[in-house]
């Protein structure tokens, strides 16, 4: 079976979570601790991030690699197109999507993170003790905004990030109003990456992710309740609605990782 190595919380991974669904192709998930140790995916990947995908001896790290590796060993349902013109909107997208809508979202969930410690206590792995969770919790509001200057979250670089993933999603909405995806008539990679990487600014409703209620549906307030953004959260949730499949139930799960347990790596 693939073994999809990741971070739940991570929108890249999410990324290759919807590509897999998509195929319909069976995987197992292997959650990875972010820290400081990053030794198994060194070995496995010669790097550190992720999302990787074992498929038996073959080793894929990078989302964008992932899903077309997929596309060439598991042909059904394609993510690229044949037309030479759309195949180059395809891959168009797909980059501006990892690039730019993907990182104006980190800086606009770090944001929320300062605002809410919900989100900062839903991205620690579920084995957290309870202790710890309360640590974290606690931990003051001020510490949250000087990590957040260091990741480039300062709160110029989040008003700019608002607009300009205002500005993306309004361009998606008006696309999107006149086709059903956003290259032509069928599904493309160029949907599954946008999809992914908006997941922070609203996460999807539903089962889909193993994250906690209380975070499901939330995200820049300003985004998700602007009338003429609409149009692209009702494609959103269309496409996890047609193509994203609920996760292991968690004892399914736990008993799918406990082959060598949470690995503690960087998550750049």
């Amino acid at each position: 079976m693939l073994e999809l190595y990741q971070f739940e919380l991570s929108h890249y991974c999410e990324k290759v979570r919807l590509i897999l669904d998509y195929k319909g192709l069976s995987y197992r998930k292997i959650e990875i601790t972010p820290g400081i140790g990053q030794l198994d995916i060194f070995r496995m990947s010669g790097q550190r991030q992720v999302p990787v995908l074992k498929d038996g001896n073959e080793v894929i790290a990078d989302s964008t690699e992932i899903a077309l590796y997929l596309d060439r060993k598991y042909p059904d349902r394609p993510l690229i197109p044949t037309d030479t013109k759309e195949r180059a909107q395809c891959f168009i997208l797909e980059q501006w999507a990892d690039e730019s809508v993907g990182i104006n979202a980190r800086k606009l969930l770090i944001n929320a993170v300062g605002q809410d410690s919900t989100f900062l206590t839903s991205a620690l792995p579920s084995g957290t003790p309870g202790f710890l969770r309360s640590l974290v919790q606690s931990v003051p509001r001020e510490a949250i905004e000087v990590v957040g200057f260091g990741a480039g979250a300062s709160p110029d670089a989040v008003k700019t990030a608002r607009k300009e993933m205002h500005r993306s999603l309004e361009s998606l909405s008006n696309i999107l109003r006149d086709q059903p995806y956003l290259v032509g008539d069928q599904l493309t990679l160029a949907d599954l990456a946008v999809a992914a990487m908006t997941m922070y600014v609203k996460f999807p409703v539903g089962t889909y992710l193993e994250l906690p209620a209380a975070i499901k549906g939330k995200g820049s307030a300003e985004l998700i309740n602007d009338p003429m953004l609409q149009p692209f959260w009702d494609w959103r949730d269309r496409i996890y609605a047609d193509f994203r499949k609920a996760p292991l139930t968690a004892a399914s799960s736990a008993a799918s990782s406990s082959s060598g347990g949470p690995t503690s790596i960087n998550i750049d």
